[in-house]
């Protein structure tokens, strides 16, 4: 049995602030349990629903040397839907109201947290065969191993996975300082290895280190290979081409099923979804305050504030959206100042138009996934993005700029052939988008059934973890044999 060790700053239920972490707590209940033994370890964050602490069990103690600094770990473990977490306690670096703080504390916590999880392993008798890193925060793991642990015969042979989540948040800072934070080789720190634009980069680290590289889409692969997606590592991660993998992330299908999801008003499935939804509808709109009415083109939208995802197109043609069309727009979440801000004035000013709730509620989210007739995710540049095919999931239609999974997920709409699963444009640019959901207004309004023909198509998709984990698992069969 192949043993595999994921490494995250989060992962659901246990903390959750993205996208990473639905990755990262759903994926490792698809692997084949006979062959696979996937185990995941976590920080132990103060912020952590205190509803989980009866749950962990202390497992041991230890001291981690970082640099000079000589810092208490503690191992703690839960099981959750048959897989087993460990959690790293360090009340200095995990406290706090979030799990991320600023970056120069960052540097440091996750420099710890990094080597925490190789002093860890011998206490926790668990050598994995393959380690299986996420995003920067775990950069510093395969660096380590490589490094300071490479003369340790328990750490021989272990193969890493670095995987990309998000390749603008690379985790950089002072040289000089993340030399004395981490105690690593000062002669590692050069333009081949962890040296970027004059700083160390953790995101650089992992990619140099690893054995194989990761992305959640097969477009983000090829787009980080670019000057205009490489965000100023285009050229590293084109001399790692031969070992960089796009595998597309998928969705918890258990969690997100119309047709047993406790949060919603009504259940359907996708032979009664067009007479059946409307009751969701219906509830939603009650629900925000908005006029309740079967013909109002309801779009949702649910993510975070940022420009990234397109929240500056959003802004830009929303007066007209909501004045030249019959819509509802429908909004959750949270991010910057002036997004939160924007969207309670339009939420004012057009409170027959626009609901939007500045927070976060898994359970309005399921609603909205479930009720909204079209979402909209206008992101200037995205991984991946799950939120379209949970939307998908529920017979929601995606309105979506053609950028990296997003372009991978959904197939635009052709009136002629009768085929496609959303609606797409092509240009970061307001006035196209504001087109693109003026196109999917009207086939609503206007061509009941070629809407009941995409929601059909939408619904029969398959975006389950099934495929992704089977790629992954010859990715990790691959690495074994080069043992």
């Amino acid at each position: 049995m192949k043993k595999i060790l994921f490494v995250s700053s989060e992962a659901v239920p246990y903390i959750k602030t993205g996208g990473l972490a639905d990755v990262v707590g759903s994926l490792p209940k698809y692997f084949n349990r006979k062959e696979y033994d996937v185990r995941v370890i976590l920080p132990k964050y103060a912020c952590m629903d205190a509803a989980f602490l009866p749950g962990l069990h202390f497992v041991c103690h230890f001291y981690v040397n970082l640099n000079w600094r000589k810092q208490y770990a503690g191992i703690f473990e839960a099981e959750y839907k048959g897989v087993r977490y460990y959690f790293v306690d360090n009340e200095f670096y995990f406290a706090g109201p979030s799990p991320y703080n600023n970056i120069y504390e960052d540097v440091e916590k996750f420099a710890y947290f990094s080597k925490a999880v190789l002093e860890a392993l011998p206490y926790i008798d668990f050598a994995p065969d393959v380690i299986h890193c996420h995003d920067w925060q775990t950069g510093l793991v395969p660096v380590y191993l490589h490094t300071v642990f490479g003369a340790d015969n328990f750490y021989a042979g272990i193969k890493t996975v670095f995987s990309i989540h998000n390749f603008k948040f690379q985790g950089r800072w002072r040289i000089r300082e993340v030399i004395d934070i981490t105690g690593l080789p000062e002669q590692i720190f050069n333009d081949r290895e962890l040296e970027s634009y004059g700083e160390a980069n953790y995101l650089k680290g992992g990619v140099v280190y690893s054995d194989a590289v990761t992305t959640v889409s097969p477009s983000y692969a090829n787009e980080i290979m670019t000057q205009e997606g490489g965000e100023g590592l285009d050229g590293l991660m084109r001399a790692r081409k031969n070992s960089l993998y796009g595998i597309l992330n998928g969705i918890d299908y258990d969690e997100f099923n119309p047709e047993t999801d406790p949060y919603i008003e009504a259940n359907f499935t996708s032979k009664n979804v067009m007479s059946v939804k409307k009751k969701d509808k219906a509830a939603l709109q009650k629900e925000l305050g908005l006029p309740v009415r079967e013909d109002a083109f309801v779009i949702g939208v649910v993510s975070r504030m940022t420009e990234q995802k397109g929240f500056d197109l959003i802004s830009y043609i929303l007066d007209d959206m909501v004045t030249k069309l019959d819509v509802q727009l429908v909004i959750l979440g949270t991010g910057e100042n002036k997004y939160e801000n924007a969207f309670h004035h339009f939420h004012s000013q057009y409170p027959d138009k626009v609901s939007a709730y500045i927070g976060y509620s898994e359970a309005r989210a399921h609603k909205i996934y479930a009720s909204a007739d079209a979402f909209l995710m206008p992101s200037l540049f995205e991984p991946c993005g799950l939120s379209q095919m949970m939307s998908m999931r529920y017979g929601t239609i995606p309105i979506v700029r053609e950028t990296g999974g997003l372009k991978d997920t959904v197939e635009a709409y052709n009136e002629y052939e009768n085929s496609g699963t959303g609606f797409s444009f092509c240009n970061f640019n307001a006035d196209e988008m504001f087109h693109i959901i003026e196109y999917a207004y009207h086939v609503f309004s206007d061509d009941k059934r070629a809407w009941e023909n995409l929601m059909q198509r939408a619904m029969k998709q398959d975006f389950s973890w099934n495929n992704s984990a089977r790629q992954y698992e010859k990715l990790y069969d691959s690495l074994c044999e080069m043992k």
